[in-house]
């Protein structure tokens, strides 16, 4: 028993719960595979020109425009360049994004486009490295796919950048850092690198300073392994920066970043019988300013707050968010779309925000009984969700994110959709992430989607929405309105224009 809870057990035997379908087995490789983002051949790179943009009537409401597109253009999508998670860091001078190859790719901020007046938002490739590689479980017969589940930025204390991604079952802290010198005229080795003879020095001589080429280079400081025995879903930096969380299906572990050898287990719902498991756990947070305190959902809806200060184990939460199902919806399909699939904490603390199938609800933190804000995503799949089902879209696991402001949030949907809610104006729009905008000047146009009845020009049926298409991961920059939506192996960037 340590400060934090349990001590994780290295290895823990498999439990009979059915495992998911191992990917195709993949060759090993000795080199290093290159995103579709960072295919300069394929990279489409176009900037609007905020001066000569078409301004739409607005009511001083925020409109959307393009600004890049990242990735190939090709239709043939390789499932290994498929975007898994995208995520800015704390001045939003950095985006990441990691990829089902295994690779992470990090856009920096255009300098030139910061400066310009107005502002644009404008990313350029900044490094690209294999974070995690397929490897294959001996002791239970499973493969481990390279995916990256998440990537978590930690707070920026010197001009070396440090982040966290994860796959199914490992965590990596990566160390990015930036070189633009080298030494030479060393008196104990060749300028080769090799050993010299100390015999062999007749004098001494000071090393001097050469000026090279900037070079971004990523490696690896810590390797946080063999603590989930089911899928880690989440990873959370604390807000003293010294620890972080991850989470899979049952357990919820406490790490601190100097320490990989061991974690503490702070949140277990695993059932002694199998056969009795009710619930899994879908996602977890840290709060932004409260070291103690962090938040995790559930299957079945529900939120839990738990206090750290209260009980080294929290298996018992100190607050739990629910809201009771209105009995007119109740359907088979009531569990499944009720199951929480992605949770925010505010940037002040005060709110959080959770993304069910189909709508996103803002809690206070005061109040555990029902949610203060609830936007429909798309309520006009509940019509569809028997279909949804049997081609499996009903388990797609939708994220959700904050404006830095904490005034608006946004979340995406199928057919390349995502929705912006304004929480002031209680207003929301449907955009579109689609290569039929990737033109200079151009204003993302609201769509709209017909249930019935006659269609109107601009609208679109439900029977016709692609559902293969589908914005899953949406990241909002922590100060403008700046943000970056991942459609399949397309990175897009919009911005705002008033």
């Amino acid at each position: 028993m340590g400060r934090w809870g349990r001590q994780s057990p290295v290895l823990e035997p498999p439990d009979p719960q059915p495992q998911a379908q191992p990917p195709p087995a993949i060759p090993p490789r000795t080199f290093m595979r290159q995103s579709s983002i960072t295919k300069i051949g394929n990279m489409l790179n176009t900037a609007i020109n905020i001066n000569g943009a078409k301004k739409p009537q607005s009511n001083g409401e925020a409109s959307w425009c393009f600004s890049q597109i990242k990735g190939a253009l090709d239709d043939d999508v390789t499932d290994a360049d498929i975007i898994s998670c995208v995520e800015f860091n704390h001045d939003g001078e950095l985006l990441a994004t990691g990829d089902k190859g295994g690779r992470v790719v990090i856009f920096q901020r255009d300098p030139a486009s910061k400066a310009a007046n107005p502002r644009r938002g404008e990313y350029n490739v900044y490094s690209t490295f294999q974070s995690h590689e397929p490897e294959f479980d001996y002791l239970k017969s499973l493969e481990i796919e390279e995916k990256i589940n998440k990537i978590r930025w930690l707070q920026q204390k010197n001009p070396v950048h440090f982040l966290l991604s994860t796959n199914d079952k490992t965590v990596k802290l990566w160390k990015v850092s930036e070189r633009d010198k080298s030494f030479e005229g060393y008196n104990t080795k060749e300028e080769n690198g090799l050993i010299r003879d100390p015999q062999n020095v007749t004098a001494l001589r000071v090393p001097s300073v050469k000026q090279i080429p900037l070079m971004v280079e990523a490696s690896p400081r810590r390797t946080f392994a063999n603590a989930h025995t089911y899928h880690i879903n989440s990873i959370s930096v604390n807000s003293d920066q010294e620890t972080f969380l991850s989470a899979d299906d049952l357990r919820i572990n406490l790490w601190h970043l100097e320490v990989v050898n061991q974690s503490y287990n702070i949140v277990d719902i695993k059932p002694t019988n199998m056969e009795e498991l009710t619930e899994v756990i879908t996602a977890a947070e840290f709060h932004p300013t409260e070291c103690n305190v962090f938040v995790y959902s559930s299957s079945k809806g529900t939120i839990r707050l738990c206090d750290m200060r209260s009980a080294a184990l929290c298996d018992r939460h100190s607050k739990q968010f629910e809201e009771p199902e209105n009995p007119t919806n109740r359907s088979f399909f009531s569990e499944i779309i009720s199951s929480i699939s992605d949770v925010k904490l505010s940037n002040s603390g005060r709110y959080m925000i959770s993304r069910d199938y189909l709508s996103i609800k803002v809690w206070d933190l005061h109040m555990e009984t029902k949610p203060i804000e609830t936007y429909p995503v798309h309520e006009y799949l509940r019509a569809k969700l028997c279909s949804l089902y049997e081609n499996d879209c009903i388990f797609d696991k939708f994220e959700c994110c904050w404006n830095g402001k904490d005034s608006s949030i946004m979340t995406g949907s199928y057919n390349n959709f995502f929705r912006v809610f304004d929480r002031n104006s209680k207003k929301d729009v449907t955009l579109e992430a689609s290569r039929d905008i990737i033109k200079p000047k151009t204003v993302l146009k609201p769509r709209k989607v017909c249930t019935g009845g006659k269609r109107k020009k601009d609208e679109i049926s439900v029977d016709c929405l692609d559902f293969n298409k589908k914005i899953l991961h949406t990241a909002w920059h922590p100060e403008e309105n700046i943000i970056a939506v991942a459609a399949t192996n397309n990175l897009f960037i919009f911005q705002d224009k008033f």
